[in-house]
């Protein structure tokens, strides 16, 4: 890999922690029950359904209301009620300000996702359970499927220091993230697929000039991303950056753990990504389009190149057609060669954290919630929750079940679906396979097929796992405050790449350095 010699913080916005109701210790009270025995209510009834909050993404499908079709399957097959309401995710944004007015107002869900580390400060301050003894007796199932070293990594995080376990964590055994290309947009152009940055920018401009969409007008967007310099990890994975959705990751540069948003590979990418967008390759929108505008654009049969999940090409390849009536074809965008650089696909197998439990004083909402996770992680339970409730997300044909079109209008939010944070990837090929009716195979087969050829551009990173602890004290640099305001301005032109060494050295300054020194002794821990 090329490398020169170079000359995240807690979540703002965590507030009233303190005073949350019954949550001023970290110690828990354990349920008196075992997950498969049956919830007591209040009045001592033995088999009513006891109700419990949780928040995680939705990205516009209906909410989970008492009595619900979706409500009702969870309780039949949870023996829990999960009340779901919608809160916007928005890139987690619009989620991490509510979820922080709710726990302002003592109104903390039972589970709920964290956030950009939000999970280190609720645990320091007894918000939320302390899972260590609780999971392996109350929900063996959830203890057994994520992997033993990655418990040890959770314990070695805890921001308490005491080696305890407060999330449950995902992990993904393959490689989830590519760009996608228009492939039948290639063969139209009678273009061969890129392989090297030049050809790569040859292929953008064909997109831009040569109306490979046939609607006449020229509209073809190239390629893009999303608000914050986020979602365009292709243009930068072809330097070798260590980069996850659009934040900057831990990686080893000159051997030794270096943050990826300071490394002379970033400041080449910025360069490169600065031209296309002056050249009129990068969607002129980019750093303005949140998720539904990008989505959109891609759905309407408009651009040629974007990154995302590989497996989530099925929901854009059926609503482009629903759109257009056009059956587009993508393919896997292998990683760009340039000269002096090893590029790669980021592959984290430690995933970000997937739930915490709130830390209930409520021994009913307690037992209730780890009943639900228990059976939740149930891999006998994995195949109909992925299916959910008949008539509204699969469908009965010919003695086979199989997912209907994506409706985000009539659908309720699958929230509880663990193949998504904690399978291999032949599980989910299966399961995509299995469940896919004759009308959408065209659109699976494809998705399956580029899971498949995503794996050997995905390399695992050295940072795989870092505890959100590193950032304490600095906000910002969590946030990435400081890499937004020089990287969008920099893509945009308005500021020269030269502007990058300023943006080095105001980071260092204002924390990276302290930053970079935990993270290397975290790094050295884990390796010792």
């Amino acid at each position: 890999m090329k490398f020169r010699t170079m000359g995240m913080g807690l979540a703002a916005g965590v507030i009233a922690l303190t005073t949350i109701t019954g949550c001023s210790g970290n110690g828990n009270t354990a349920p008196t029950a075992k997950p498969g025995q049956s919830a007591t209510n209040q009045t001592g009834t033995a088999d009513e359904v006891v109700d419990i909050e949780v928040w995680g993404t939705n990205i516009g499908y209906k909410p989970i209301t008492k009595g619900s079709v979706l409500y009702e399957f969870y309780k039949e097959k949870l023996g829990v009620g999960v009340i779901h309401p919608y809160v916007e995710w928005n890139g987690g944004t619009n989620y991490l300000n509510q979820l922080n007015l709710k726990i302002a107002a003592n109104e903390m869900p039972d589970l709920f996702i964290p956030q950009q580390g939000i999970e280190d400060s609720l645990a320091k301050n007894g918000a939320i359970a302390d899972l260590t003894d609780l999971l392996p007796e109350y929900a063996p199932n959830v203890w057994e499927t994520v992997p033993a070293e990655m418990w040890d990594v959770v314990k070695a995080n805890d921001p308490t220091g005491q080696g305890r376990i407060y999330y449950i964590p995902g992990f993904v055994d393959y490689g989830r993230y590519a760009g996608m290309i228009r492939q039948d947009w290639l063969e139209k152009l009678n273009l061969e697929m890129p392989t090297t940055q030049d050809e790569f920018v040859k292929v953008l401009e064909a997109f831009r000039d040569q109306d490979p969409n046939g609607n006449g007008q020229k509209d073809e967007i190239p390629t893009g991303g999303r608000q914050d310099a986020r979602w365009m990890d292709h243009i930068f994975a072809m330097y070798g950056v260590a980069m996850f959705e659009g934040y900057p990751e831990w990686d080893l540069y000159d051997g030794e753990l270096t943050y990826s948003a300071v490394t002379p590979n970033m400041k080449d990418a910025l360069a490169f990504a600065a031209k296309l967008y002056k050249d009129g390759l990068l969607d002129k929108e980019t750093l303005l389009n949140d998720k539904a505008n990008w989505d959109g654009k891609i759905t309407s049969d408009k651009v040629g190149n974007y990154f995302h999940w590989v497996e989530h090409l099925n929901l854009n390849l059926e609503n482009l057609e629903k759109n257009t009536g056009v059956k587009a074809e993508f393919s896997v965008l292998p990683v760009q060669k340039v000269d002096g650089y090893e590029g790669f696909y980021t592959w984290k197998r430690f995933a970000p954290p997937q739930w915490v439990i709130k830390n209930n004083k409520d021994e009913e909402k307690l037992q209730a919630t780890l009943k639900l996770l228990n059976n939740m992680y149930d891999k006998n339970n994995w195949k109909e929750l992925y299916l959910g409730v008949e008539g509204m997300h699969y469908e009965m044909k010919d003695g086979k079940a199989v997912k209907l079109p994506d409706d985000k209008s009539t659908m309720e939010n699958q929230i509880l679906n663990p193949y998504s944070s904690s399978a291999t990837l032949d599980f989910t090929i299966d399961l995509y396979q299995d469940t896919a009716s004759e009308d959408s195979k065209w659109a699976i087969d494809q998705l399956t097929n580029n899971m498949q050829e995503a794996q050997q551009y995905a390399k695992h990173i050295a940072g795989d796992g870092i505890p959100a602890s590193i950032y304490e004290g600095f906000p910002d640099i969590n946030n990435r405050t400081l890499f937004i305001e020089y990287a969008s301005k920099i893509i945009l032109g308005q500021y020269p790449i030269s502007k990058f060494d300023e943006f080095v050295e105001k980071w260092n300054k204002s924390g990276g350095e302290e930053v970079t020194k935990r993270a290397r002794e975290w790094y050295a821990k884990l390796k010792g």
